[in-house]
């Protein structure tokens, strides 16, 4: 090979490699954050579960989602946060059988 072909080999190695740290950091960063939100939920202060609450709000529907909700609002003390996490379970529960109706079955 030429030496200029194994030095722009070398150069994308090095930033495939890179990028592929990057995304791994990303995602680490990410699962951290979701677990804090997890754990505010609980959290002794009113607005810090209200945080989370509207964090989970923005996540994807997800059968987790939904029954940790669901045990949120048999543990919350305050009515109107039980009301936020019932509005969240039934948008989440919309979505996810709006979703699982738009999937058409395989043909025979």
């Amino acid at each position: 090979m030429q030496e200029e072909t194994k030095q722009w080999l070398r150069i994308t190695g090095v930033t495939a490699l890179a990028v592929a740290a990057a995304g791994m950091v990303a995602t680490l960063v990410v699962r951290d954050q979701i677990s804090r939100q997890r754990r505010n939920l609980f959290n002794p202060l009113a607005l810090r579960r209200l945080a989370a609450l509207e964090h989970i709000a923005r996540q994807r529907p997800s059968v987790d989602h939904i029954n940790l909700l669901r045990d949120y609002i048999s543990w919350e003390p305050r009515s109107l946060l039980r009301s936020r996490a019932r509005a969240v379970i039934a948008r989440m529960e919309r979505e996810a059988l709006s979703r699982a109706g738009a999937i058409e079955e395989p043909a025979a």
